[in-house]
């Protein structure tokens, strides 16, 4: 690896370490069933493809949990579904999902001017992006995870897949049925779930659900002794249902405050980039062992949000067809702080202060006659705003040390005095000593789609299917940053400072496609054959600009000496799209009291967006490389025997990506060519092994739980040092469920105390690579939960 410095500002957050192997050994305490994952005993409905089918004739690579297993396994919010599905990494503790992995397929960009290639919708509807797409899972009747490109059937970007949850509809018929869930944990960990159901007549219902789960923290900080694993969230959730003959409406309004740590992260203490940093600093001494954190967080360490969602669904009966109205509205404030290089220097500070709101619209008709021919049709629109503003800040002296050091080895600088003193200049200190620089950004964003899918039924056994859709995505970016308050200037986070809003607006639109044909042989057996384009529109880099003659500009890409305009002919730094062709073999089947399915896929991912060094600063994000990627991925549910069911998920990627010199660290850039998706693991699955004993009053309800994942990291170079390890992660709950509705029960997650990590960063300059997120230890806790009628 060349020692010189590559650092990417704000660089891309490698995924979660969480896998998913996951073993479950019994069935669990509390208020999970014993069919939980047994999608024959309980069979799942979903709608991922606009109709309510099971999801074993569903033809696509799919997988589906009840509400009441999201109870059941403690899970925090939406991104840990991750571990229990097959083909997806990257959960992190965290709102950001940018980490997320479908397949391979990751944002390699966290700026607020493109999209997330890991698309998360709540009852249809799109959830956004970092910030606010990550809510807690509470009072839920399912959720759908689906991988591959999901742009057709949801839109908005869905390049990788989606992850699509539902929450549980207040019910007409239901009378005043309710639940409670109480849990206490070790360090501080509780929470609280509950809802109620409230009939008003034959034809309305409301629903109240609330949620509250703090924790102190189970580790400290090795700096100050400050815990760096905290929470403290509450949620409430009012549903509705209107219901006649022909007529449905569905609405609900959802607001959630959450209150957490942001990432921690841990320097690599070996390989070329940490050398050279202590080469030019001095030693560095992190405490703490392997998995602990020794972090100045000078800006803090804050994940902060405040996440507001309306929503209402209309359908209408015609007879021959449903219309659907799916209307949304979301308005999220959101506040984020972190010590980004992961020592007890002041080196790097990353905060991003947020607002934004997001509305969108979508219509559909539906055929709903007999006969071989089925489809449907619709149209959807959206606009945001969002305004944003990113920090960056760190130690003045120690960017003069490690910068002057490292171009004139010998001369030891001790900081920007004598640095500038050997230039001739005099430097006056900031007053807190700190470069401190800012970039906000104001992005308007709309855009609307229209869709048709047609699928005719040839023979009983045979059906095909065509779907098309135009997308049509316009954003108008606007840029602003202001000359930092040190005599550095924009040095290192921007390179350059512009004289009020740099303006620029782009229009991209696309035509996807979408082909299957399904086959079944029997009544339970189905094969399928797809082929599906996916597509993400272009956007901006959110930490660059390029000039006149479309160069990139910042720190070491010919920065300007003075504030820039728009009238000088700079504008954005704009990329293009990223596309995927995706095919897909499927087969599905229920033999005896086993479901099972596997499916097989390749895709070729082309035109990457990724965030691109030029020299040691500007960080701008440009279309890189393409992959070529195929796997496996299976799941089976099985009823044992009258006690026991077992889930088993597994998947299988091999991928290889090139046309990477512009990312590539090494000093031949060309020996980045036919490296792995480093993000993503070969292997990851998840096993559950449920089982209920009937005795007297009661059952005895237990579950035995295993994650892991093989190695991944290492970037595109293929470093060692930034190698995380194959890992796994096991839980144990037992419990008793009464015949009068009230279960107690017993849990420990993390249960063997094996340590590992979120995800990891391969970095340069004064920023060392690093890993982060450090596991959980070993939790014990109990719960207790009562429902009723």
């Amino acid at each position: 690896m060349s020692t010189a410095p590559t650092f990417e500002p704000f660089a891309t957050r490698a995924q979660k370490t969480k896998l998913a192997v996951a073993i479950a050994g019994s069935i669990m305490a509390s208020s999970m069933p014993s069919t939980a994952f047994s999608q024959q005993l309980e069979e799942v409905i979903v709608t991922a493809t606009k109709r309510a089918e099971s999801v074993q004739d569903v033809p696509l690579a799919i997988t589906a949990f009840s509400g009441d297993f999201t109870k059941s396994v403690n899970l925090n919010d939406v991104k840990d579904l991750i571990a229990f599905t097959p083909g997806i990494t990257g959960n992190s503790q965290d709102s950001f999902i940018d980490a997320v992995s479908i397949r391979g397929i990751r944002t390699q960009d966290f700026g607020i001017g493109g999209d997330p290639s890991a698309a998360f919708f709540k009852n249809d509807l799109y959830e956004g992006r970092n910030g606010s797409a990550v809510t807690s899972m509470y009072d839920m009747e399912r959720s759908e995870i689906l991988r591959g490109p999901q742009g057709f059937l949801f839109g908005r970007n869905s390049i990788g897949g989606a992850i699509s949850v539902h929450t549980a509809k207040a019910d007409i018929d239901g009378g005043n049925a309710g639940y409670i869930d109480l849990d206490v944990a070790q360090f501080g960990r509780a929470a609280f779930e509950g809802a109620i159901n409230l009939p008003v007549n034959e034809n309305l219902a409301f629903r109240v659900a609330g949620y509250h789960s703090e924790e102190d923290g189970e580790l400290e900080n090795e700096f100050d002794g400050k815990d760096i694993v905290y929470h403290d969230k509450s949620a409430l959730r009012l549903s509705s249902t209107y219901e006649t003959e022909k007529l449905s409406i569905q609405a609900f309004a959802e607001y959630e405050d959450r209150d957490q740590a942001g990432s921690n992260y841990r320097a690599i203490e070996e390989g070329d980039i940490w050398e050279a940093l202590e080469t030019n600093v001095g030693d560095i001494n992190l405490r703490g062992g392997q998995y602990g954190i020794d972090s100045d967080q000078s800006a803090g360490s804050t994940d902060e949000g405040e996440i507001l969602t309306l929503g209402i669904k209309v359908d209408y009966d015609f007879d021959n067809f449903t219309l659907t109205s799916n209307t949304g509205y979301k308005d999220h404030d959101y506040f984020y702080s972190e010590d980004y290089d992961g020592t007890p220097l002041d080196l790097n500070n990353y905060t991003q202060d947020q607002t934004g709101d997001y509305f969108q619209q979508e219509l559909r008709i539906t055929s709903s006659t007999e006969g071989p021919l089925s489809w449907y049709a619709g149209a959807s629109y959206y606009e945001e705003d969002i305004d944003t503003t990113f920090t960056g800040s760190g130690s003045e002296d120690l960017m003069c040390a490690y910068y002057g050091n490292a171009a004139y080895p010998g001369y030891d600088f001790s900081g920007c005095v004598d640095l500038y003193t050997y230039y001739g200049y005099s430097f006056s200190p900031a007053a807190d000593g700190r470069l401190v620089e800012q970039g906000r950004i104001k992005g308007d964003y709309s855009g609307w789609a229209t869709y048709i899918n047609l699928a005719y039924q040839i023979t009983d056994e045979l059906e095909v299917e065509v779907g098309a859709r135009y997308t049509n995505d316009t954003k108008d970016f606007a840029i602003s940053v202001p000359t930092p308050n040190s005599d550095l200037g924009n040095y290192f986070a921007y390179g350059f400072s512009t004289d009020g809003f740099i303006n620029t607006k782009e229009e991209w639109s696309d035509t996807q496609t979408r082909a299957l044909v399904r086959y079944r042989p029997n009544d339970t057996a189905m094969f399928y054959v797809s082929f599906t384009e996916g597509y993400k529109s272009g956007g901006f880099g959110s930490f660059a600009l390029n000039d006149a003659n479309n160069e990139a500009i910042g720190y070491g890409a010919g920065s300007p000496d003075e504030d820039v305009t728009q009238a000088g002919g700079y504008q954005a730094n704009t990329f293009d799209p990223e596309t995927v062709d995706s095919y897909e073999i499927g087969y599905k089947d229920t033999l005896g009291e086993t479901d099972f399915s596997l499916t097989a896929f390749a895709y070729s991912y082309e035109d990457l967006q990724v965030v691109v060094t030029t020299g040691a600063g500007a960080a701008t994000v440009d279309n890189v490389g393409e992959a070529d990627s195929y796997g496996l991925e299976g799941t089976m549910t099985t009823k044992l025997n009258d006690n026991f069911s077992l889930y088993i998920a597994l998947s299988y990627l091999d991928s290889e990506a090139n046309d990477l010199q512009d990312v590539c660290g090494l000093a031949d850039v060309n020996g980045c060519e036919g490296s792995s998706l480093f993000w993503a693991p070969e292997w990851s699955g998840a096993i559950v092994l449920n089982g209920n004993h009937q005795i007297s009053g009661g059952e005895i309800r237990s579950s035995l739980e295993l994650f892991g994942e093989s190695e991944r990291g290492g970037g595109f170079e293929d470093l060692d040092e930034t190698i995380i390890d194959s890992s796994y992660e096991m839980a144990l709950r037992v419990g008793y469920h009464s015949d009068d509705n009230w279960g107690l029960g017993l849990y420990v997650e993390n249960l063997t105390d094996e340590g590992n990590w979120d995800g990891m960063n391969v970095n340069g300059g004064p920023i060392p690579s690093h890993f982060f997120g450090p596991a959980r230890p070993r939790t014990v806790g109990v719960n207790f939960s009562y429902e009723w009628e």
